[in-house]
């Protein structure tokens, strides 16, 4: 056999298999009859052109796919995607039914050991009952006055700005307090953003999220990236990705306490007076030793602060711009807060501000335009089809509904783009209960572990900063805030999502 011959033979092999692949991708796989693009059902090169060629565009393509062939389209090879608002809970189904995460979306957040990376539902469902009791309503009550405390020294922060005249990164700044809140409330320390000088200058947790989120459709393309990464020497990490250096910079710190953690139970040195914390309860000796790892115990710690501090952040920033360029609306909601703070420097509780039906509407249209995650967090039903009008979906198959289809569905909220407070007293008024289609925590079994800290954050910022101090918005216009693609968070077309700023007063009565 000659040279020629053989590379003939050697490259027809792979063709080949490339070939019987498409054919049983296109024609005998369980999803082949399910409507959709046939370039989309044969090969994850149409997913992976628009969402790593063209950097988080694919949603947009998943958008014209739904206009042109239904409600429910075949997005990859894989995956069924349902563009059906009244569907969303059928696929986040609460913890009577099994729901178990995609692999390829649970190992892009980088974090594999975490409750995010975890894959089926009772495994899910045991490491979230570790924690579940630090983010109980009642819990998260209790650390009102911690909360307030980390507000005030905001506040302080926008006083000091409107006397220097400076401009303020507003997202940076609310990063800042959901940081100092959470790191605070579960780690037991605290990075003291709000302390430092230069909260509205920089913020490496919101850099290091932001470097992730430039990774995440990568990570599912090349999964093996993310143990590259987590092996790399940090000289090399901060070459090649500065932004992802920040995020190992982080995880280290939280490996050093989690390690320190587990000496201490081991050697059964826990103080008892002092207040618990997640390590500790991610590290007690009664649980199995697979689940006590320190790559489990970082994977865990980290996810956890960068959720806590990323999307809160956002919805407090994208609420405070709406507030700030319309005039009526602010004015109403401070006409509404002075029934509980009848002085600029009242104080008031979630319990008290949650009452609030205004205040209510601008949290919920502050969650609804920021979105949460624009990522589509595809579910599986491990043992049985899912159902959706005359479609048999089959067990096994990932099955996704992006938030942002939700939360801009023109039939539940008309001119879905407006900042519109009243719709949610229009909606209690008609008996209708609009706030399930809040999916910025998604739902079900997997809903988002800290979702109380988050309403408990961001009714007492937006309160008591409306109460306060009067912003006027710098070379900042919706554009800065939009979803122009999908990076797991949404983005804007140029740059990075973010707020510019001054104080232009404080309210005095």
């Amino acid at each position: 056999m000659d040279s020629l011959t053989l590379f003939v033979s050697v490259l027809a092999l792979p063709l080949g298999l490339l070939v019987l692949r498409t054919v049983y991708h296109l024609y005998f796989h369980p999803l082949s009859k399910f409507p959709g693009p046939k370039l989309a059902a044969a090969t994850f090169l149409y997913e992976f052109y628009y969402d790593v060629v063209k950097s988080g565009m694919y949603i947009w393509e998943i958008e014209r796919m739904h206009e042109k062939y239904g409600p429910i389209v075949r997005i990859n090879p894989r995956e069924i995607h349902i563009r059906d608002s009244a569907y969303y809970d059928e696929i986040h189904a609460g913890a009577s039914r099994k729901r178990s995460k995609d692999p390829k979306y649970a190992i892009a957040f980088g974090a594999p050991n975490s409750l995010v990376g975890t894959i089926t539902h009772d495994h899910h469902r045991f490491r979230r009952s570790l924690l579940s009791n630090y983010f109980s309503k009642r819990s998260v009550v209790e650390l009102g006055p911690s909360i307030h405390d980390k507000v005030d020294k905001l506040i302080a922060r926008f006083e000091q700005a409107h006397q220097a005249g400076d401009v303020l990164h507003l997202q940076l700044d609310f990063a800042a307090l959901t940081a100092d809140v959470i790191t605070d409330y579960c780690y037991g320390w605290s990075y003291g953003y709000l302390d430092g000088e230069k909260g509205s200058v920089s913020n490496d947790l919101v850099d290091a999220v932001n470097g992730l989120m430039v990774m995440i459709h990568i990570n599912r393309f090349f999964p093996f990236l993310i143990s590259i990464f987590r092996n790399a020497p940090p000289t090399l990490l901060r070459w090649l990705q500065p932004n992802m250096a920040d995020l190992f910079d982080v995880k280290a710190r939280l490996r050093q306490q989690a390690d320190d953690t587990l000496q201490k139970q081991s050697l059964k040195k826990v103080d008892s007076e002092a207040r618990s914390t997640i390590f500790d309860a991610l590290t007690d000796l009664e649980l199995p030793k697979n689940e006590r790892t320190l790559d489990r115990l970082e994977d865990e710690s980290a996810l956890l602060l960068g959720a806590g501090t990323e999307t809160t952040a956002r919805s407090i920033t994208v609420a405070m711009f709406y507030l700030t360029r319309n005039k009526e609306i602010m004015t109403k909601l401070r006409a509404e807060l002075k029934a509980v703070m009848p002085k600029p420097l009242s104080k008031a509780s979630w319990v008290d501000l949650e009452k609030l039906p205004y205040l209510t509407g601008v949290v919920n249209e502050g969650l609804r335009l920021s979105h949460g995650m624009t990522a589509r967090l595809a579910r599986v039903s491990p043992t049985e089809p899912m159902l959706y009008k005359d479609w048999v979906i089959p067990a096994g198959t990932p099955v996704s509904q992006s938030n942002y289809f939700v939360h801009m569905d023109p039939t539940l909220f008309p001119e879905p783009e407006k900042f519109d407070p009243e719709r949610w007293i229009r909606a209690t008024e008609k008996g209708e209960y609009l706030s399930r289609y809040i999916v910025s925590f998604t739902k079900g079994s997997r809903q988002c572990l800290g979702m109380n800290l988050a309403y408990a954050e961001i009714y007492l910022s937006i309160a008591h900063i409306a109460r306060r101090i009067n912003f006027a918005l710098y070379e900042t216009t919706t554009d800065n805030i939009c979803v122009y693609r999908d990076m797991g968070i949404g983005c804007p077309e140029v740059g990075l999502f973010g707020v510019r700023a001054t104080v232009e007063g404080l309210v005095e009565e």
